[in-house]
C-alpha cells in the first residue's frame, strides 16, 4: 500500500511515521561487493582536504512475498554516480548507503539504527511500512526523513518528515472527483480495520466535489486469500444504475493483486463496468507482472502524483539512467517508486547546495529545510516548500504539502495520461481544497 505483517496494507498502517532505509537488491549487493569504500558508497570525485563525503541513506523491502520496491535504491545509487561523474555538490561526492527492510518491523528498525550509526544527513527517497519502528532512532538521531513513498498518512504529521506527494489521502480524493464525471454507482472495497476507515470520506471527498453520491463501502479481511464474495458484492451494487457505467475501486494495498484474481474470474458474469485505483495499489510493475495489455487493469483509471513518464518533464531522470544505469532492469522510470526517488534527491540536492561550504550535518540539512527553502522540480510537482504546519493541518496532515493528482489510465499495458481527466492544463488538479473539506475523523 508486509513482511512479517502482510496483512498491513501499503499505504494503511495507520502508526506510520516518517523514517527512512534503503533495499539491497541483489544487484546492489554485487556492487556494493565491488567498491572498497564499503556497501552502498559509490565512487566519486577526489575532493580537497575537509571535503568528506555526504553520507545518506536509501531503503526499501526487496524479495519479500509482500510489497518490493527495489528501483528505489538502484536509482539513489545511479544518482549518486551521476553526482559525483559530474563533480560532486560543492566538491563534496555523495555517498548513498542502501539497506532492506525485508517488509518487516525488525528489518526497519535495522535500517534506522545503522542510518544513526553511519551517521547520515538524511535518508532519502526511501519505502517502509513500519514507521512505528525506525521513526524513533531516526527522530532521537536527528536526521530528516526527506521525499518518502507516501505509504501511510503519519508521513504527513511527523514534524521531521518532509514529503514530495501527497501519499493516498491525495489520490483518493482524486479519484472520487475524476469518477464522479464517468460512473454510476462506485463500489470501494477496502480493509476491515481502523486505517481503512479512513478511506471512504477521501474517496467521497472528491465525489462531493463533483456532485456525486458516496461510494458504496464494501469491507475485506486484510489477511484473506482471496475475495470472490467481496468482488461479486461491489460488481452488484456497481451495476445497480443500468444507465450508467459503473466503478468498482479496490484500495487494499499489497492485497489488490489478490483481489483482481477474483475480480477478474467475478467481472465475467457482469458488462460495463470500470476499474478505477490509486498508485500504491497498483503501478506498473504490477500492470507488467498481470499481464500488461491483457491483464485486469487494461482501461483502468489510475490516479497518480506526478505526470506519466512518456512526459518530457521526466527526461533529465531518463538522461541519468541511461547514462549510470543502462540495462539495470530494477529501475523502471515509470514505477512511482523510482520517481519519488529521483524527486526525492532533487530536493537533497537543493539543500546542500543552499548549504554550501557549511558544516555538512542532518542538523543542517534540517535546518535549512525548516528556514522556508523552496524546491523547483522541473514542473514534476509544485514548487515544495514545508512550513511548520501547512494548510492541511486542520484535517490532520500538517506536512502534506503536494495534493497534486494526476490521471492516468491504463492503455496497451501502459499507464499514460487520460484524455478526459480532472484538472486544467496538463492534467493536473490540486486537491488541497477537496481535503479541507474531507470529513477525515
Amino acid at each position: 500500500m508486509t513482511g512479517r505483517r502482510r496483512t498491513v496494507s501499503t499505504f494503511l498502517h495507520s502508526t506510520f511515521r516518517p523514517g527512512r532505509a534503503t533495499a539491497l537488491s541483489a544487484g546492489a549487493v554485487a556492487l556494493c561487493a565491488s567498491l572498497t569504500a564499503g556497501c552502498g558508497v559509490v565512487p566519486g570525485v577526489t575532493g580537497g582536504a575537509g571535503d568528506d563525503p555526504v553520507k545518506v541513506m536509501t531503503w526499501a523491502p526487496q524479495d519479500t512475498d509482500a510489497t518490493n520496491k527495489p528501483g528505489m535504491p538502484a536509482m539513489a545509487l545511479a544518482y549518486a554516480r551521476w553526482i559525483n561523474a559530474h563533480g560532486g555538490i560543492n566538491g563534496h561526492r555523495l555517498q548513498v548507503l542502501t539497506c532492506n527492510d525485508h517488509n518487516d518491523s525488525v528489518g526497519a528498525a535495522k535500517c534506522a539504527r545503522r542510518a544513526a550509526q553511519e551517521d547520515v544527513v538524511a535518508v532519502v527517497g526511501s519505502y517502509s511500512q513500519f514507521g512505528d519502528s525506525y521513526l524513533a532512532p531516526l527522530e532521537g538521531a536527528g536526521i530528516p526523513y526527506i521525499g518518502g513513498y507516501g505509504v501511510t498518512n503519519d508521513e504527513f504529521t511527523g514534524q521531521m518528515s518532509y514529503p514530495v506527494n501527497g501519499g493516498q489521502p491525495a489520490l483518493l480524493a482524486g479519484l472520487g472527483r475524476a469518477l464522479a464525471d464517468t460512473c454510476g454507482n462506485v463500489a470501494l472495497v477496502r480493509p476491515d480495520s481502523i486505517a481503512g476507515d479512513e478511506l471512504p470520506a477521501l474517496l467521497d471527498s472528491g465525489l462531493k466535489e463533483g456532485r456525486h453520491a458516496n461510494a458504496g463501502d464494501h469491507l475485506a479481511a486484510e489477511d484473506a486469500t482471496e475475495y470472490g464474495d467481496q468482488a461479486d458484492q461491489a460488481l452488484r451494487y456497481a451495476t445497480k444504475d443500468v444507465l450508467k457505467k459503473g466503478c468498482v475501486v479496490p484500495a487494499l494495498g499489497d492485497r489488490t493483486d489478490t483481489f483482481m484474481d477474483s475480480f477478474r474470474r467475478a467481472r465475467e458474469n457482469y458488462s460495463g463496468v470500470r476499474l478505477g485505483t490509486v498508485l500504491g495499489s497498483v503501478d506498473q510493475t504490477v500492470i507488467n507482472a498481470t499481464g500488461g495489455a491483457s491483464g485486469p487493469y487494461e482501461g483502468a483509471y489510475i490516479t497518480g502524483w506526478y505526470p506519466p513518464a512518456s512526459d518530457a518533464r521526466w527526461d533529465p531522470m531518463k538522461k541519468v539512467i541511461n547514462e549510470e544505469a543502462f540495462g539495470d532492469n530494477r529501475i523502471d522510470p515509470a514505477d512511482a517508486g523510482v520517481q519519488t526517488t529521483w524527486i526525492a534527491y532533487t530536493v537533497l540536492k537543493a539543500v546542500l547546495e543552499r548549504i554550501g561550504h557549511g558544516e555538512m550535518s542532518s542538523d543542517s540539512v534540517r535546518r535549512t529545510l525548516n528556514d522556508g527553502l523552496r524546491v523547483s522540480t522541473g514542473g514534476l510537482t509544485p514548487t515544495l516548500r514545508w512550513p511548520y504546519e501547512g494548510k492541511l493541518a486542520a484535517v490532520g496532515f500538517p506536512r502534506l504539502v503536494n495534493a497534486d493528482v494526476t490521471l492516468q489510465v491504463v492503455q496497451d499495458g501502459r499507464l499514460v495520461a487520460a484524455r478526459r481527466g480532472i484538472g486544467g492544463r496538463g492534467g493536473i488538479i490540486d486537491m488541497t481544497n477537496t481535503l479541507e473539506n474531507a470529513d477525515v475523523q
